[in-house]
């Protein structure tokens, strides 16, 4: 059997192998320590350690992580997937199954806020089908807290949001 951090790194690559969209750091720390594989400690050094290897590639925000597996994450998750065992393997693949719509959904709808250059809020929102931007706007607004509101109702409000664009601009 692999070393305790060495399994966890392959198990993180096999949840990314098999998820159809990233996982957040949400996400797999809940399947981590819902199993109770891992403390939250050592699941986010094992992440460090493949980001560090370019084995994973982060996408950060300012609510959350996004993490999608590299093609140097695959080729190297498939000399040593056979180190999972079955047991692990079979829970993996039922979280993933389990959670693939809010996994779909967490991934779909990404916005975030940052600070100009003229030291103005930016937030920047998109719509993504499979990782490809359907959707990407970005608005400037006054404060942080507008920022922070945007973000949250734009992750909320999507579909709304979305068909109400698609309707005028039709017209």
């Amino acid at each position: 059997m692999a070393e305790p951090i060495t399994l966890y790194k392959l198990m993180i690559l096999s949840m990314l192998e098999h998820s159809e969209a990233p996982l957040t750091n949400t996400l797999l720390s809940d399947f981590f320590l819902g199993k109770e594989y891992t403390t939250y400690f050592t699941l986010q050094e094992a992440l460090h350690e493949l980001d560090e290897a370019q084995f994973i590639q982060q996408e950060a925000s300012h609510d959350n992580i996004q993490y999608t597996i590299t093609p140097a994450g695959q080729e190297s998750l498939s000399f040593f997937e056979n180190k999972i065992n079955s047991e692990i393997q079979a829970d993996i693949k039922q979280y993933i199954a389990e959670n693939q719509l809010p996994i779909a959904a967490s991934t779909a709808a990404v916005a975030d806020y940052y600070i100009t250059p003229e030291k103005k809020y930016a937030v920047h929102c998109q719509l993504r089908e499979k990782g490809i931007p359907q959707l990407d706007l970005t608005l400037n607004v006054r404060n942080k807290e507008q920022a922070e509101v945007i973000c949250a109702n734009w992750k909320k409000q999507i579909d709304d949001i979305y068909m109400l664009l698609i309707d005028h601009l039709l017209k």
